[in-house]
């Protein structure tokens, strides 16, 4: 065995190791199934099912061991291949909790699905209940139910808002396999988990967020919606009668696809609309279930089923909207969101607001990002200002907040909760150390890039590192090139065009429009005070350019400047970028200026090997887009000027966001990309561009 297999075997080793209880009760439970036959043939069949298996019969005739013995067989070969994983959430539960605490949860939760069925039944079989007589002749065996209190166990040590998603299909999985396939071990299976709900409450559903609130009614919707068609496809034998397959009409079941699914997506997203008319559909299957209960009183169940047929479904369908209008009541604040609906305070502040914002408070060296076209504006009652695009259902900050310092991480909170309440996704993109610390705790980040800023103050081009710079400088005053540093409106016409030029001819190249958002053009550079920094050769030719965006400190002053466009004529000076901001370097320094940023390239961040899922979406947009931008050669020549690197994160709520903010940031960098232009750059053109 090499080296290499041992290393790779390790981690494996050391992830057996920690699970002896989990792997001791799965190597029991297949040593039975050898010794007894179950692996290959049905036990329910052997003369020694009988004697080892649980329920209420066995309890009264006094078999007292069968809550034991009946743990480690199962009645038929196929159903192995679903009890082993369901020891999955045991192994989770095991590696955060110990050994103990699994077994614990396994046992204990065993014994209580056993034996509160057990009662459950010895009660309701005296009633003139048909399911529950039936039920409580039945035997079972097998460790679901000490599975299914391990599985809910490890739920609760999810992550929010995971933890709550995961509930949410424990719950849904439990109750409808009970309601409609009610056999003893899906009663079994519900008390296990209704054990660990009460227990452990880790299910707090009044402490969730708007968000949450609208994935409950989403998934609560859906849950209704595949009872339908699970009841259309298959019979049913639950609590609430039998029913056969094929009961209703196909187009009645697609009309009802169709209609759930959008009012489903529209509470999704909070919309007004779609919790009116979902209120007003569960109010309709309510009323139908109340009219079949007065049927079934004064008619009585006969006369009921030979008229309407089987009302069984249908009450049982009743009473699950019956549950959801209620929640939908409850959590009605979360529903009211418009498609137009705002972010912020009232009246949204001007473009020329936030370069009053700017000049009055400062910002960071992306600051000036926020006043170009395509970016809209919170206000707060921090008395912040937060610029953001409206993408594909995506609210996308840039940068940090405006205002006042001590204002933003107040600003941060509050743009969250309005995106929210508006329907739209909040993130951060490029946002410092400083609005990551103010997210909620939970929040994810991903580096997007490192801002590459030179100190310059006391600048000097001098030592073996600064060589290539030193070198295009001297090589430059050889040439006679000069550098100028002005603005374009200051520009005569024939300069103007030659900038133009050049700038098209560089998009002609790369298949794809100019970038956006964090990437200006030279509509941008029109601004006065944007300058501009020229490489003009002595025949008077522009050789290259450099666009220069302000960083603003307190008090209006100017303390540094952020490099935007980068822009070469063919076949012009070699070094013409190097030479641009070498001399830009330069005069900023002797002007007094704090800060020169050469920005960051988005998506050029190096991931360690263990970075994960999250690492791996960044790498593979950048991978697209490499071969159009070339951002990791541009992040590798900046280095030449040996900047500290201030990380800029994406900030967002967890991954289940990821593929609509990608979405949305495709769209804000490529807002006038066409269909052929994404499709030869090997993009899918995303959809949705206002929401």
């Amino acid at each position: 065995m090499t080296d290499a297999e041992k290393r790779s075997r390790r981690p494996v080793l050391a992830m057996i190791s920690r699970l002896p209880a989990t792997l001791s009760l799965v190597a029991l439970l297949l040593v039975v199934g050898v010794v007894w036959g179950g692996l290959w043939s049905p036990f329910a069949a052997n003369p020694l099912f009988d004697s080892v298996a649980y329920g209420l019969p066995a309890l009264l005739e006094g078999r007292w061991w069968t809550p034991i013995t009946g743990t480690f067989f199962v009645d038929h070969p196929i159903v192995y291949l679903f009890v082993i994983p369901s020891f999955a959430g045991l192994a989770y539960l095991e590696l955060r909790r110990g050994s103990l605490a699994a077994l614990g949860y396994f046992g204990i939760g065993q014994l209580f699905a056993i034996f509160a069925s057990a009662l459950f039944l010895a009660i309701t079989s005296q009633l003139p209940w048909p399911w529950a007589q039936v039920e409580a002749t039945m035997l079972d065996v097998g460790p679901s139910g000490g599975t299914m209190a391990g599985i809910a166990a490890a739920a609760g040590l999810l992550a929010s808002p995971w933890r709550v998603r995961a509930w949410l299909v424990i719950l849904g999985f439990s109750f409808v396999t009970l309601f409609f396939w009610g056999s003893l071990a899906d009663l079994e299976h519900a008390f296990a988990v209704l054990l660990v709900l009460f227990v452990d409450r880790s299910l707090r559903v009044q402490r969730t967020t708007v968000r949450e609130q609208r994935l409950i009614a989403f998934i609560a919707v859906l849950v209704i919606l595949a009872v339908e068609i699970l009841t259309f496809l298959v019979p049913t034998d639950g609590p609430f009668g039998h029913t056969e397959a094929t009961g209703g009409s196909l187009l009645d079941i697609a009309l009802d696809v169709v209609v759930i699914a959008l009012l489903a997506t529209g509470l999704r997203r909070g919309r007004r609309w779609a919790w009116i008319w979902t209120v007003v559909l569960a109010s309709v299957n309510i009323l139908t279930g109340l009219l079949l209960v007065v049927a079934l009183v004064t008619l009585g169940p006969d006369v009921v089923a030979e008229q309407y047929g089987d009302a069984s479904v249908a009450l049982a369908q009743s009473a699950m909207w019956l549950l959801l209008l209620v929640y939908l009541l409850w959590v009605r604040r979360a529903f009211r969101a418009r498609r137009s609906s705002e972010i912020g305070i009232p009246p949204a502040p001007s473009r020329d607001d936030v370069r009053a914002a700017l000049r009055a408070h400062g910002g960071g060296t992306l600051s000036w990002m926020t006043t170009w076209d395509g970016n809209d504006y919170a206000r707060t009652a921090e008395g912040g200002v937060v610029a953001y695009q409206r993408r594909a259902g995506v609210a996308i900050a840039l940068a940090d907040p405006l205002g006042p310092e001590e204002s933003r991480p107040g600003s941060v909170i509050e743009f969250i909760d309005a995106a929210e309440r508006a329907g739209l996704v909040p993130c951060f993109f490029s946002a410092s150390e400083a609005t990551r610390a103010a997210v909620p705790a939970g929040w994810r980040s991903l580096v997007v890039a490192d801002d590459t800023i030179v100190d310059l103050p006391g600048l000097q081009f001098s030592g073996k590192s600064w060589n290539a710079v030193r070198t295009s400088l001297n090589r430059a005053g050889r040439e006679e090139m000069t550098f100028r540093m002005t603005r374009l409106g200051d520009e005569p016409w024939g300069v103007r065009q030659q900038l133009r030029a050049i700038s098209e001819m560089w998009v002609g190249d790369k298949g794809l429009p100019e970038m956006r958002f964090t990437l200006g053009t030279l509509d941008e550079g029109e601004d006065p005070e944007v300058r501009l920094a020229l490489a003009v050769s002595p025949a008077g030719d522009i050789d290259g350019f450099l666009s220069w965006l302000p960083v603003y400190g307190a008090a209006g002053s100017v303390r540094g400047w952020t490099l935007d466009l980068m822009r070469r004529r063919e076949g012009g000076f070699g070094p013409v970028m190097e030479y641009l901001i070498g001399s830009s370097a330069r005069l900023f320094s002797d002007e007094g200026a704090e800060i020169m940023s050469l920005s960051g390239a988005p998506l050029a961040h190096e991931y360690p090997p263990d970075a994960g899922a999250i690492a791996a979406l960044s790498e593979k947009l950048a991978g697209m887009l490499e071969p159009v931008y070339g951002f990791q050669s541009l992040h590798r020549f900046k280095g030449k000027f040996h900047p500290r690197y201030e990380t800029m994160y994406l900030l967002f709520r967890d991954e289940s966001d990821l593929t609509r903010i990608g979405a949305g940031l495709t769209r804000a960098f490529l807002p006038d990309a066409t269909v052929r232009q994404f499709a030869g750059a090997g993009l899918e053109l995303v959809r949705g561009d206002r929401d």
